[in-house]
């Protein structure tokens, strides 16, 4: 047996091995990737205080864009069961709010709660993508 043709046997043979593995370790569709992480802007203003003692960590908020807004048109709404609770600051708006416009799914959860006098502080979510 030559020396190629046990090469191409050999790489076949692991190739037969390898291939399934392949596939299998192959990324799930439809997966949430972690888009950023961002402080609730506006917290002082809105619902924040009353709902305080009711907000817990890994709990959903919704994303509502609000694109007729006067002082940002990209900006993106935070609610928390109907209320809302402020907004995405402006400087971490654009992506989440194209990604809304193009009609992707998107989902966001308060991940970090924090009494603190500074309400830039006080919630963190974070915003989530379907790919």
């Amino acid at each position: 047996m030559s020396r190629r043709v046990f090469l191409q046997s050999f790489t076949a043979l692991l190739g037969g091995f390898a291939f399934p593995a392949l596939l299998q370790s192959k990324p799930e569709l439809n997966q949430w990737k972690t888009l950023q992480i961002s402080p609730v802007a506006g917290f002082q203003y809105h619902h924040g205080e009353t709902l305080w003692p009711q907000l817990a960590t890994r709990q959903t908020v919704t994303l509502i864009r609000e694109p007729s807004n006067r002082f940002d048109q990209r900006t993106v709404r935070i609610d928390w069961q109907g209320e809302k609770l402020g907004y995405i600051p402006a400087k971490d708006n654009a992506a989440v709010s194209q990604l809304l416009d193009r009609g992707e799914t998107m989902s966001a959860l308060i991940v970090g709660l924090k009494k603190s006098n500074n309400p830039w502080e006080r919630i963190e979510v974070e915003v989530r993508w379907r790919t």
